[in-house]
């Protein structure tokens, strides 16, 4: 059993507050890429939707800890939750009316702001676990492992629901709809917030921000690496492959298409977060310490280096049409997200074993904002991987970013 402190209340309203923004943040992306690859948006410029969106997450990562630690945790997700309710009406008046690139330029305004909203709100729920839950090391990877993987699966519904909305609802009343759905969060968070959230210490210096840590450093580091291999593949290429396989062109036939890719999108966040969940007893966290948990992040990221390039070459030698390589990239893929899952849920627990009460805000901001760089690079080389060698090419360079996060996890090894 996990012990409990009278500062758990606290903990659960900014969690809940944090789930609900996932399932819209979920459920906005699926809306975007679908609803703007039917308008006729090629791979890059679909890539360019998202780009501001994870700039402004590295900008807001970098600051947000600060703000948190100056303002209080409060702040920061009440501001989260305002900004998304804005980002999600100001797509709404999108103009079809509008030229290609002024859409193009309008959604990626907004979707920065949303990407903003997003990490505000993230890095509170996130900081939340150290601060207002037990903190004896032995559960803290439970709790870490607890509310990471809840959020994916939540974000993994927020897909479905985004396609479903999108075939049924239509785009513009979807945006709505989730937008009052925040907007009574964010009033019951401001009525009825329990007490034991950190109010701040004014005399936090910005500069204090960036991290002096080495092992905050290099785990940020292979944090950059590791979301990019993903993102890589996930944000552009897979969605756009498999609607180039599954729709006919046709209204019906993209809509069929879009449930098809809301559901694999869906399921494979979910089980994702499910086995976040479940990292503490898969690697058997209670008995080890921190300095083997740390090498056990070696070993399963080295794992992941060669699933996508088989994949790459799979797509490369067997026609796109067969439904043996669709099921072999469902199947890759997922067993793809199982290990990453548990390099990630073990990163997240590690970062609040590098950092302390005092700086928690800003090490988390510190190394959510590389997790926030690896999805702007992943999410900018999706776009023209796709463009230039299609599915095969967005693969392997999946596997190099791996490659990359092994190294720099082998410099976190050393210092362990």
């Amino acid at each position: 059993m996990i012990d409990t402190k009278p500062t758990l209340p606290a903990y659960f309203a900014v969690t809940g507050a944090y789930f609900a923004f996932m399932l819209t943040d979920g459920a906005l992306r699926m809306l975007v890429l679908l609803h703007f690859h039917s308008l006729g948006f090629s791979a890059v410029q679909l890539a360019y939707l998202f780009l501001l969106y994870e700039f402004a997450g590295v900008v807001t990562n970098l600051s947000a800890g600060w703000i948190a630690a100056r303002y209080g945790l409060g702040s920061t997700l009440k501001a989260g939750l305002f900004l998304q309710i804005l980002a999600l009406i100001g797509l709404t008046q999108l103009d079809a009316g509008w030229g290609l690139w002024l859409s193009v330029v309008y959604a990626m305004g907004v979707q920065g702001l949303s990407g903003i909203a997003k990490d505000l709100t993230k890095m509170s729920a996130k900081s939340a676990v150290k601060v207002l839950v037990p903190d004896e090391e032995s559960t803290l990877f439970k709790w870490v492992a607890a509310v990471t993987g809840a959020k994916n699966s939540i974000k993994g519904l927020g897909f479905f629901v985004g396609a479903m909305f999108l075939a049924f609802v239509g785009f513009q009343a979807s945006l709505l709809g989730m937008a009052a759905l925040l907007a009574i969060v964010l009033l019951a968070i401001v009525l009825r917030m329990p007490k034991g959230l950190p109010r701040g210490l004014k005399g936090a210096k910005f500069k204090e921000v960036l991290s002096t840590s080495p092992q905050v450093n290099w785990l940020s580091s292979a944090r950059v690496f590791l979301f990019g291999a993903r993102d890589v593949w996930f944000v552009v290429g897979i969605p756009v492959y498999f609607l180039s396989v599954l729709s006919d062109g046709s209204e019906a036939g993209n809509k069929a298409a879009f449930f098809t890719i809301g559901g694999f999108m869906a399921v494979w966040t979910i089980l994702y977060g499910v086995v976040q969940i479940r990292a503490p007893k898969i690697l058997n966290a209670q008995s080890k310490s921190s300095a083997k948990l740390v090498s056990n992040a070696g070993q399963w990221v080295a794992s992941l280096i060669a699933i996508p390039a088989i994949l790459a070459f799979a797509v490369y030698i067997v026609p796109q049409e067969s439904v043996g390589l669709t099921v072999s990239l469902i199947l890759g893929l997922l067993v793809f997200g199982a290990i990453f899952a548990v390099n990630s849920s073990l990163h997240s627990f590690l970062i609040l074993t590098f950092t302390s009460g005092q700086r928690v805000t800003m090490d988390v901001g510190f190394y959510y904002m590389a997790n926030a760089a690896g999805r702007l690079i992943g999410t900018l080389l999706s776009g023209i991987s796709y463009q230039i060698g299609g599915l095969p090419l967005c693969l392997m360079t999946a596997s190099a970013m791996l490659t990359l996060s092994w190294l720099s996890t082998r410099k976190l090894i050393a210092r362990a």
